[in-house]
């Protein structure tokens, strides 16, 4: 019977024990009174904080030791009196103190200290104002990843090019193959991406746009799938989740894919047939659900031909395919695109009443655009920052279209000859800008051997460099 007793008051102070142990790294100083205000229990934190032992104190009424206490006056009325400010040691501090009941009865009253030093609040209030900022400029920065600027509404041109590559991209947002969206630079690619992203299901999820061209070549794979920590020299501590990671459930847009180095693409391709990979530096598998729409205004065609392109990655990826119209071939176009980006151009600039002269429409209908609408925002720009008046007209516009409008005229009593040498210089001219002046991707889009492309850049005395 002694042995049983012995055990059970072995097991009872062992309870005792690890009770004790708790309430002494309870957050913050804590001390128990009894309903008259004597102190009978207090924990370690609140000891360290009075500097003083657990034998001096116990016994002790609270307002002889803890300042200007009320923990007697909350065990005699039952009233908790929350985060209020006394002071301990001529040091303020936010208390808080809390009546214990049994049966309806105060037993105690628990009193805690939230913060040893009242300036601790000031200090909290900075650091969390900081803090709340960093967290909304992340939340802005996330909302402006997952939203798109542009729909199908973005989409300016009524001829018959645009009615038709409209009604396939429409087709595209009932369903989730990959896309591959062709043409000049300039046409637009990137709107239609975003617009196909708009109008499906999965447009309440991010799309993710990385542009191939870029992205230096020793970059590429821990900017597409990731990397852990350490996984590399200049790698953050904490990893960093790759742009298929991001696009968990959206549409990653990859732009100008034609620029994807070779050793990338059969990484590319498993993703694509897999949907899961590893960050670099990591093992564990990482999977995503993922809509591919990539573009290029390379003949990838070509570039499987040449080698330079892997076959399989591109049936993978040409399951869908857009082919966006060059500006030239859809003219009618031009007045109503015009129209459209000299009213954006003038709203960004506070302007009002600013309207294209028929003069000007004419000339901006007759020339042939090789930078397309991105050259055409670019011109009315530059006319809009020169204009004297409210109407933009024909001397408004660079001197080089006005320089164009009388080569046309001119070429008119020409002979073939002198026409087709006219544009073949033309259309060197205009690729080596849309290339910017690589001399070997120009000679690749125009299908003839760089050695040539010289002659000929000598041949027509064109300036084969930017200013």
């Amino acid at each position: 019977m002694q042995r049983d007793n012995d055990r059970i008051i072995e097991e009872l102070q062992e309870e005792i024990d690890h009770y004790q142990l708790i309430f002494d790294y309870t957050y913050g100083a804590t001390v128990v009174v009894d309903p008259d205000g004597y102190i009978i229990d207090i924990n370690k934190p609140y000891l360290d904080f009075l500097d003083v032992s657990y034998d001096a104190i116990i016994g002790t009424h609270c307002t002889k030791i803890l300042g200007d206490s009320r923990l007697h006056i909350v065990a005699q009325t039952g009233k908790a009196e929350m985060n209020q400010v006394q002071t301990i040691n001529n040091q303020q501090v936010l208390a808080r103190r809390i009546p214990v009941k049994r049966d309806g009865k105060v037993v105690a009253a628990v009193g805690q200290v939230i913060f040893e030093d009242i300036r601790q609040i000031a200090s909290l209030a900075r650091k969390y104002s900081l803090l709340e900022s960093k967290v909304k400029h992340y939340e802005q920065e996330l909302r402006h990843l997952r939203s798109t600027r542009y729909s199908f509404d973005s989409i300016v041109g009524e001829s018959k090019p645009m009615h038709r590559i409209k009604k396939e991209a429409l087709t595209a947002t009932s369903n989730s193959f990959p896309v591959l969206i062709t043409g000049e630079s300039g046409t637009g690619k990137e709107i239609f991406a975003q617009a196909i992203h708009h109008e499906s299901r999965r447009s309440v999820h991010p799309f993710i746009r990385i542009n191939c061209a870029a992205i230096p070549r020793e970059l590429m794979e821990s900017e597409l799938f990731g990397y852990e920590k350490g996984a590399f020299t200049g790698a953050r501590n904490d990893g960093k989740p790759g742009k298929f990671e991001m696009a968990h459930r959206g549409t990653i847009f990859l732009d100008e894919i034609g620029e994807l180095p070779l050793e990338m693409q059969p990484k590319l391709l498993r993703v694509l047939e897999e949907k899961e990979f590893e960050r670099v530096g990591g093992t564990r598998v990482i999977r995503s659900d993922f809509r591919l729409i990539a573009a290029t205004n390379r003949n990838l065609a070509q570039m499987v031909s040449d080698g330079s392109f892997r076959s399989d990655l591109y049936y993978r990826i040409n399951v869908i395919h857009l082919h966006l119209p060059p500006l030239r071939k859809r003219r009618e176009d031009i007045p109503l695109l015009s129209r459209h980006l000299l009213a954006i151009i003038a709203d960004k600039e506070g302007l009002h009443g600013v309207n294209l002269s028929p003069d000007a429409e004419k000339l901006l209908s007759g020339y042939t655009w090789p930078g397309n609408v991105r050259e055409l925002s670019n011109c009315l720009e530059r006319a809009v920052a020169s204009m004297a008046g409210s109407a933009l007209t024909e001397d408004d516009l660079p001197f080089c279209m006005q320089q164009y409008s009388e080569r046309k005229e001119t070429l008119r009593h020409s002979s073939l000859k002198e026409a087709l040498n006219d544009a073949e210089k033309n259309i060197i001219s205009a690729t080596l800008r849309e290339e910017s002046f690589n001399k070997a991707k120009a000679a690749r889009r125009l299908g003839i051997h760089r050695t040539l492309l010289y002659k000929k850049i000598d041949k027509y005395g064109i300036i084969a460099k930017s200013a």
